[in-house]
């Protein structure tokens, strides 16, 4: 079944994506880490099926990262061991890998939400009147990737079919046949940019002032969630700028604690925030499921 969250307008997603990968970047308050970390997770898990191996291997990356940091500086007062000619291995510098590891998993989690949500006529919705030219360049490299990784597929099952993939032959043969592969796809990529150029130039692209076809409109329901988005982006702001975020690692931990009236408040506004998609996405598979349930 569809996502409730993609069905919102375009601004609404977009202004989620912002703020949320923004405040993912600057907070590094552990309680604000773990929300992040959590509900990009579980939006993840419910917006892509399958997402067990994913979510496993951020899991490894994540424990990964918050293990080596340490081994890379010595800043801190509580020592776990020594190693390496008495260098030292510090809870301090341990704590501060987790919140790094924490905020490079759930930033690459809410970017791989992202690429699902905001589909590139979206993106053209948004920016396609203040900057044409930009949105269309944007557009372009953001669906790249996932055209390359089709395209490589289709090269690759093509030449399997008659031998000559890069798992066929000895070493220089596979390392020939990859090339190959690498050659079709750039004349590809250079002849759809050909081809793209002179349509858009045929259709009077930047030749004036242009309309727009859109099928979003802002219905009630949208203009609801995002009063209520704005609302709770405020609140975070405030309670940010009362320093309910604050936390140091190194070279003294100093988080600030439950006792601090702005950082429980921004805690409950950030978590109602992140967790927008995940509820919305729930809730919808629950009317489905009653809907069915009276057929």
């Amino acid at each position: 079944m569809r996502d409730a969250f993609s069905d919102c307008h375009p601004i609404i997603n977009f202004i989620f994506y912002i703020a949320a990968l923004i405040m993912g970047m600057c907070f590094v308050h552990p309680v604000f880490l773990a929300c992040s970390f959590v509900l990009s997770m579980s939006y993840y898990a419910v917006l892509k099926k399958g997402a067990l191996k994913y979510l496993a291997g951020m899991s490894g990356l994540f424990i990964g990262l918050s293990v080596i940091n340490p081994l890379f500086g010595s800043y801190g007062k509580t020592v776990l061991f020594t190693y390496f000619n008495g260098r030292i291995y510090t809870i301090e510098m341990l704590c501060y890998g987790i919140a790094l590891a924490a905020m490079f998993v759930t930033v690459i989690t809410w970017f791989a939400t992202y690429n699902e949500v905001m589909t590139s006529d979206k993106f053209l919705y948004c920016f396609g009147r203040l900057a044409p030219s930009i949105s269309l360049i944007l557009t372009m490299v953001l669906r790249l990737v996932p055209s390359f990784q089709k395209k490589t597929e289709q090269i690759s099952g093509a030449r399997r079919c008659i031998g000559m993939s890069v798992e066929n032959g000895t070493t220089y043969e596979k390392a020939e046949h990859g090339l190959t592969i690498v050659s079709a796809l750039t004349s590809w990529a250079l002849e759809g940019g050909v081809i793209m150029a002179d349509s858009m130039r045929s259709r009077g692209f930047g030749s004036g002032k242009r309309t727009s076809f859109s099928v979003y409109h802002m219905k009630k329901q949208d203009k609801i969630l995002l009063v209520t988005m704005i609302l709770l982006i405020v609140s975070i702001m405030i309670c940010s700028s009362q320093g309910g975020m604050e936390a140091t690692y190194t070279p003294e931990m100093y988080i600030a604690g439950r006792g601090n009236l702005w950082t429980v408040l921004g805690v409950i506004c950030y978590f109602l925030f992140l967790s927008i998609p995940t509820v919305l996405h729930i809730m919808e598979e629950i009317t489905w499921h009653i809907l069915k349930s009276r057929i």
